[in-house]
């Protein structure tokens, strides 16, 4: 159908019909993993949520214009959905992988099968930082892992994060080219100004779980006068890190089961 088009008979809510308009206002507004189960009470989809509410209200209709053919197909199977509220966004996104890879159901695509293992990287090499992530980690190369496809993304945040600490005075827009979108080559180096000891220890600590000298270190960058978007650029980025720690400590994950009406 032609992007646009208007649908001659308004799509289908298979969800809402047979679990009821409470049932999505009832969905806590947490992060956290879903389950679909099919009539036969057989899990066929597997998904996580920054905010369980606002993603499962986007399968209430089955429209086709916005929603996959499989997707269209699933909803219309499912006969109940039940749900894991998790810590954070990275917790769920940890307990989703595991789900998928021992139940493999029918409606999921990606991590199905575990992928090469990842870890995160770094070495310290005169006053410089290198950071990188490997499948097998180098001799002389600190290494915390396997994380996954989640390493690079620790990596990311993690890289930009240290480089704003250690350039007080320049802003997130300023960072080296393609930083701000997560474009790095295989080998991230970063000067450390002079607090190779200071990172050092902040990073040992960090990765030992204790964050609160990588939140003093980052102090600066938090309290800097910059523009809203570079704000909340910052910001993701420490959340990212923050979830990282969380998930280090192995948080609690709480199951709902939400029956039919």
């Amino acid at each position: 159908m032609a992007s646009g088009q208007q649908l001659m008979f308004a799509p289908e809510k298979p969800l809402v019909k047979r679990l009821g308009k409470k049932f999505f206002r009832k969905i806590p507004e947490r992060a956290g993993v879903y389950k679909m189960r099919d009539a036969q009470d057989k899990i066929v989809y597997v998904g996580k949520a920054k905010n369980l509410r606002q993603r499962l209200r986007s399968y209430r209709v089955a429209n086709p214009e916005n929603m996959a053919r499989r997707h269209l197909k699933m909803v219309r199977e499912v006969a109940r959905i039940e749900f894991d509220v998790c810590a954070n966004e990275s917790a769920a996104l940890k307990h989703e992988a595991k789900l998928i890879r021992e139940i493999k159901p029918k409606y999921n695509r990606a991590g199905v099968w575990p992928g090469k293992p990842r870890f995160l990287t770094w070495r310290f090499l005169d006053e410089k930082i290198e950071f990188c992530t490997h499948e097998i980690p180098p001799v002389g190369w600190n290494r915390y892992g396997s994380l996954g496809s989640f390493a690079a993304r620790l990596q990311a945040a993690l890289v930009r994060l240290v480089w704003l600490a250690v350039n007080p005075d320049s802003g997130f827009s300023r960072l080296p080219h393609g930083w701000g979108q997560g474009k790095f080559g295989d080998i991230v180096t970063i000067d450390s100004q002079g607090r190779i000891a200071e990172l050092r220890l902040t990073l040992e600590n960090l990765f030992w779980g204790r964050a609160e000298g990588f939140l003093l270190l980052m102090t600066p960058v938090i309290q800097a006068d910059v523009q809203p978007f570079e704000r909340g650029a910052v910001m993701s980025d420490l959340d990212e890190i923050q979830n990282f720690i969380a998930t280090r400590r192995g948080e609690a994950v709480t199951t709902t089961q939400m029956e039919l009406m």
